[in-house]
């Protein structure tokens, strides 16, 4: 009995509420933002350095950084401001109607009273493979999107569940958050391309006053951020969308207080292998599980999850039974 009881007194204690694992998935969030901008920003100033070393210009100043910001920005603003109408269109969805999907309408519009929040848009993609996931600039322009086979396989309870996960990112402005992070992810590989570009065909006007050691330690540097910095800023970026999955998990029940829910929904999702035929790789980030399935094992799946955009479900499954 006292070796029950003693059992019984350790797991509590491993346990925490959602409130420490939202602490928890907070920090670690900010630390890989606060790691990447920090990153981007000296990866940024010795490509655009080095840019200007090959084009005759003394080290110091931006240089060249207005000019890639200007393009990164305006084709990640675009993407960013008619995110819902480009996705739902890609993925052929169409709104949903409230006496066809009842429970999708009320249990969408019951969540977002729930957080003070405007009703989502709702649509739905006809595909037996169930999915869902978020999108919109703001509050008043969010789209929750679902597949008709999420809608069939999951309880109400699951539904919710899933759906409180959708909503959480519209709350936590993730969409924002990975947009200002594609635009340094491609003002990285933009500068980086210019510059290997520059290396390659030759070209730019030559100053000796730029063969000092200064100019010479950048150019290296240089050399090196623009064949490894693209690849590094991606990985980050797929990092931090990893996380932001972790968050939107212990924001659904922090919004439901049914962590069991959001576990039997996440397994359900894990039990169908029917990949979504509606996903393309520019919008797998956003479902709520990877839409494309497969499972590689051993050392190779290590390597190989570095490059997805979702944790591994049973991670995800494990961090939510922390709380149950």
């Amino acid at each position: 009995m006292g070796i029950f009881l003693c059992s019984s007194t350790l797991a509590r204690l491993h346990m925490k509420n959602i409130y420490e694992v939202r602490q928890s998935n907070e920090i670690k969030s900010f630390i890989v933002i606060a790691g990447f901008f920090l990153f981007a920003a000296f990866v940024i100033y010795i490509l655009t350095q080095t840019f200007g070393i090959y084009m005759g210009y003394q080290p110091g100043g931006f240089g060249y950084l207005g000019i890639a910001l200007t393009f990164s920005g305006i084709s990640t603003f675009v993407s960013y401001y008619y995110s819902d109408k480009i996705v739902l269109s890609i993925s052929g969805a169409k709104e949903a109607d409230r006496k066809e999907y009842f429970d999708f309408y009320t249990v969408t519009e019951n969540l977002a009273i729930s957080q003070g929040l405007p009703k989502p848009k709702i649509y739905v993609i006809d595909d037996s493979a169930p999915n869902a996931f978020a999108t919109g600039r703001d509050y008043d322009h969010a789209v929750i999107c679902a597949t008709s086979g999420l809608l069939d396989k999951m309880t109400r309870s699951e539904l919710e569940a899933v759906l409180a996960h959708e909503l959480s990112h519209i709350k936590n402005y993730d969409m924002r958050l990975m947009s200002i992070v594609s635009v340094m992810v491609g003002i990285i590989a933009l500068m980086a391309d210019w510059l290997l570009r520059v290396r390659y065909f030759g070209g730019g006007r030559k100053n000796s006053d730029n063969e000092g050691s200064i100019g010479a330690i950048i150019l290296i540097l240089g050399i090196i951020f623009a064949v490894v910095s693209p690849i590094i800023a991606q990985l980050i970026r797929l990092a931090i969308s990893r996380r932001r999955e972790f968050m939107a998990d212990a924001g659904s029940v922090e919004i439901t207080r049914q962590p069991n829910s959001m576990i039997s929904a996440l397994k359900k999702l894990e039990s169908d292998t029917e990949p979504l035929e509606a996903a393309n790789k520019a919008t797998a980030h956003l479902y709520i599980v990877n839409p494309f399935r497969g499972n590689i094992k051993g050392a190779v799946s290590w390597f190989s999850g570095l490059f997805n955009t979702h944790p591994p479900i049973e991670d995800r499954i494990k961090a939510l039974e922390s709380m149950a």
